[in-house]
């Protein structure tokens, strides 16, 4: 059964995180004692495109002779495409290949599928094919890296929609992703609605801080803010 808690973000929270930084997520985050949400080592492969969405997960495991032969593929069985068709809108497909390099996970073809049934990102800790075809797509992708082989060459699909370790990071079915041109964040689904809402105020005060900075003053009392600069602040902010 899917019971994946999808849509619980409000819509001012959404839209928070399509401007929220990667950076200023995985501060708000350790404010509240989760320390361990980057996932290390990704390469966005659209540097463009900012990803927001929750976690449909797939695991892989190494690849063994009785259960791929690496002959044709079923699509009625095989977990990965099995995934493929049952993202929906807003998902975001994360791949747990343990960090392996030597297949890839994903094609541009696949992943032109997962778009088409709306999800908003593709997320691997191993490697994706067809890397040049996934420049091309419109969906955020992040890997560590492309690889030419196909995922039957070295990987079995174990399970979909089940807590995975990707890139190092817990993600669990229906995290929040958030992904930029530095890479990708998995926010606790508990704490996703308000971490949205405090980055947002973060980034604000940080661009009156830049702002501050580059017009010469010191960092005494500016960054981080004193009681001063934050009334500044909310003085800038209503103007």
């Amino acid at each position: 059964m899917d019971d994946r808690p999808t849509g619980y973000l409000s819509d001012a929270a959404r839209a928070a995180l399509r401007q929220a930084s990667t950076a200023t997520l995985t501060s708000q985050l350790i404010k509240r004692g989760f320390r361990n949400t980057f996932l290390g080592g990704l390469t966005a492969l659209r540097p463009d495109l900012h990803m927001v969405g929750y976690a449909f997960t797939l695991r892989w495991v190494p690849m063994r002779e009785d259960l791929d032969s690496g002959g044709t593929v079923d699509n009625r069985t095989n977990v990965q495409r099995l995934a493929v068709e049952a993202v929906g809108r807003e998902d975001v497909l994360v791949m747990d290949a343990s960090g392996d390099l030597m297949a890839g996970t994903l094609g541009n073809i696949l992943a032109s599928r997962v778009l088409a049934r709306g999800a908003t990102g593709v997320v691997t800790d191993g490697a994706l094919r067809d890397v040049t075809g996934f420049r091309e797509i419109e969906i955020p992708s992040y890997a560590r890296g492309g690889h030419g082989a196909n995922s039957s060459n070295r990987y079995h699909p174990a399970d979909m929609n089940v807590p995975i370790g990707c890139a190092g990071v817990l993600v669990m079915p229906g995290d929040v992703m958030v992904g930029d041109a530095d890479g990708v964040v998995a926010i606790p689904r508990a704490v996703a609605e308000e971490v949205a809402l405090a980055a947002l105020e973060q980034d604000e005060l940080e661009a009156f801080v830049l702002e501050k900075i580059q017009g010469g003053s010191s960092l005494l009392g500016v960054y981080p803010p004193d009681a001063g600069t934050r009334a500044e602040f909310e003085a800038w902010r209503r103007r």
